[in-house]
């Protein structure tokens, strides 16, 4: 720490090659430090050893917040953001129980749906154990899983995707001792605050993250009902809300938007072309991850050559007065995928269902959006 301080921090963690502390700094007499860079240097000063690089050990509660516990040092958590991309990447790392049959069990991404779903309606990121134990143990339960919220809250405590109010020695998944350890301490516990926040207030997020669990979670699960118990199917679930006080929610840049709102539409369309209403929740997903995408690439204007003239105007929510609409109707198996889908004000979107001249502004309109989106993905890596 002395090191640190003549350094600076900057110097500091160009020194060992460590990132800024993105969960947990160390406090000492009030001054701040990057935890895990701490113990990195620290163990070069011991005899005989070398300094330990970011990627010789993790970080976090359960490995760098419990040794410096341990050792009397105070730990807290940073203030950080979060980017929907490393969500998606957290997501998609999980490594849920799978039973000696082969059956995997489906409690963390469960538990994870659940407090998404807690997120979008704006509740509480914190509660009670005693509240938790009970509402997400019937949610579990109704969805083919024993009551047991004590073990995927301590697996994702150890992933990092669950916040228990502080760097604690919590036990390990296995065994009985999870049911004690939250049956003595009853910790208040929910999202980690990066997270909720991400969640609560960006669709991108929202939907990404929804669609991760069910794309590589949930495949087997009547996952349209889980969607639904969870409240991530209603006609919201993509929409934007505005960041409250001092939350930070990092957009990502247009182009890489784009794609992975894409990407949730055409993880679905290997199941064929949907006909008709959608169902209450994967299609939800799909159509509103490509209705957003479609305005997005549209940047708030009217996406037909022939415009001539939209409504300067905006909704309540500040939002221009646009209508997406399928090129190919969905009567006809249009599907829901941006490269098919367009943005119209009011005037060009009744000249494109009822005009005389609307099967012309299809095939101009099907040639925009195509030309549009491979624009948009051009520079795909």
């Amino acid at each position: 720490m002395a090191e640190y301080d003549r350094l600076g921090q900057d110097r500091f963690l160009e020194q060992y090659e460590f990132g800024p502390a993105r969960s947990y700094l160390l406090v000492i007499d009030g001054r701040t430090y990057d935890s895990k860079a701490i113990v990195g240097a620290a163990h070069g000063f011991l005899p005989g050893c070398k300094p330990l690089a970011a990627s010789d050990f993790s970080g976090g509660a359960a490995t760098v917040g419990r040794l410096l516990s341990r050792l009397g040092f105070q730990v807290t958590h940073a203030e950080s953001v979060l980017t929907t991309g490393e969500l998606v990447g957290l997501l998609s790392s999980l490594r849920p129980y799978r039973s000696p049959d082969g059956r995997q069990a489906l409690y963390q991404p469960l538990t994870l749906l659940w407090a998404f779903g807690r997120a979008h309606q704006g509740l509480a990121r914190m509660t009670a154990w005693s509240e938790t134990e009970v509402a997400l143990g019937e949610f579990l339960e109704r969805h083919g899983e024993k009551p047991r919220p004590y073990y995927p809250v301590t697996a994702l405590y150890h992933a990092g995707l669950w916040d228990l109010g502080g760097p604690w020695p919590v036990p390990p998944t296995h065994g009985n001792a999870p049911q004690r350890w939250f049956a003595t301490n009853q910790p208040s516990s929910g999202l980690p605050a990066p997270v909720y926040n991400l969640v609560r207030y960006s669709g991108e997020a929202r939907v990404a993250a929804a669609a991760t669990l069910v794309d590589k979670y949930l495949q087997d699960a009547d996952h349209d009902a889980i969607l639904a118990d969870a409240g991530l199917a209603d006609a919201a679930v993509a929409d934007d809300e505005l960041p409250a006080g001092d939350v930070i929610v990092v957009r990502s840049p247009l182009e890489e938007e784009y794609r992975r709102l894409c990407g949730i539409g055409g993880s679905a369309s290997d199941r064929g072309p949907r006909l008709g209403q959608p169902r209450i929740s994967v299609d939800i997903l799909r159509l509103k991850s490509a209705r957003r995408a479609v305005l997005l690439r549209s940047a708030g204007h009217c996406e037909s050559p022939h415009c001539t003239g939209e409504p300067q105007d905006t909704t309540d929510a500040g939002h221009p007065i646009l209508e997406v609409d399928h090129v190919q109707d969905l009567a006809q198996g249009g599907p829901d995928h941006p490269e098919q889908m367009i943005a119209l004000c009011p005037n060009c979107h009744e000249i494109k269902t009822r005009g005389r001249t609307r099967e012309q502004l299809r095939q101009e309109l099907l040639t925009v959006a195509n030309q549009r989106h491979q624009a948009l993905l051009r520079d795909e890596p």
